[in-house]
């Protein structure tokens, strides 16, 4: 459906002839010239000038159409498409992500290869957030300091990618939980108290930060913030020592996971918190939180717009040339007529 924005702007149509009627035009007085041989160049002239009466009626239609083609781009025409309902029920979801120095542990095994936690919790992450087909999503990463790489949003793509390419160490090397979940708050903490979700993952313990978990989780009860924690790494792996790895020990490389803390922040908020010690758990763990009970919202409906007005403005910019280019033929021939009459 075609559309103008401002359609009042064109009662300035009339306006050309309103000055023309108005004001007068000047007279000019040119002193005579008296030609003895008149009757010779009489022909030449008479087409010459039957020439330039043509052009210059030529000149004051494009003037016309050159107003009126102004005129409609100044009214703003525009392009209004079907209308887009985003969906009418779903979460608002803030995603926190561990990119913490820690996260390159290689611990998690998939296919006999042991992987590191990142790449296992960017592949089962992307696909959770894939199938939300009808919640709005954001993303923080944190490490030393928590950062919102995506705002709330439906579009899941780009959230998607936005997770993929984050790079360990960008957000500092420490881990900063308290920070992720006070940033979660501020950006939930506008919408409404049954929405206000965050699902925040790590592998270790907070380390940075201005503000302290247990801290944080208070904030966030009173905020009304339900955060899920996901406890990710293994319990222990093979590590190879010795020059050529030929010895080797059993560690643990989720140590320095803090549990209790973890556990805390999901009871105080009333959310749960999971442990993820495989890809086959954090999977599940994901899994389980598409559960979530979806709360209804208010239904929006989008019309796709999209601008036209510089199609006429195009067009008139050309016919302004034309115009321009037709004044320079005018006065070229007035020019020759002269020199004949003067001959």
């Amino acid at each position: 459906m075609y559309q103008f924005s401002w359609p009042w702007v064109f009662v300035l149509l009339p306006l050309p002839l309103l000055v023309y009627f108005i004001f007068s035009p000047v007279k000019r007085q040119q002193s005579a010239l008296r030609v003895p041989f008149f009757t010779r160049v009489n022909t030449l002239y008479s087409d010459t000038a039957s020439k330039l009466k043509k052009r210059s009626r030529l000149q004051q239609l494009l003037f016309v159409i050159c107003w009126v083609l102004l005129v409609t781009a100044t009214a703003r025409p525009q392009w209004i498409g079907d209308p887009v309902t985003l969906p009418t029920s779903g979460r608002d979801l803030l995603v926190a992500v561990d990119i913490s120095g820690s996260m390159e542990t290689a611990d998690m095994v998939v296919n006999d290869q042991q992987i590191p936690r990142i790449g296992v919790v960017k592949y089962v992450v992307t696909d959770f957030i894939d199938r939300r087909e009808s919640d709005r999503l954001g993303l923080i990463l944190f490490g030393t300091q928590a950062y919102l790489q995506a705002p709330l949003t439906f579009d899941r793509p780009t959230v998607s990618k936005l997770l993929d390419e984050a790079q360990l160490g960008f957000a500092g090397e420490k881990t900063a939980i308290g920070d992720a979940i006070g940033l979660a708050i501020k950006r939930l903490k506008e919408r409404p108290d049954s929405q206000r979700i965050l699902v925040l993952l790590t592998d270790g313990a907070n380390t940075a930060g201005e503000v302290s978990p247990r801290q944080a989780a208070d904030l966030a009860k009173q905020a009304g913030v339900k955060i899920y924690t996901v406890g990710v790494g293994a319990n222990q792996m093979v590590k190879r020592m010795g020059l050529f790895g030929g010895m080797s020990r059993i560690v643990n490389p989720s140590s320095e996971l803090d549990e209790d803390t973890l556990t805390y922040i999901a009871d105080t908020t009333g959310g749960k918190y999971f442990r993820a010690h495989d890809p086959q758990e954090l999977q599940q763990i994901y899994y389980l939180l598409d559960q979530l009970e979806p709360i209804e919202q208010e239904g929006e409906t989008l019309r796709p717009t999209r601008s036209l007005f510089h199609w006429p403005l195009a067009v008139s910019l050309l016919l302004s040339m034309m115009i321009a280019f037709f004044r320079v033929l005018s006065m070229l021939g007035s020019k020759t007529n002269s020199g004949v009459e003067s001959t």
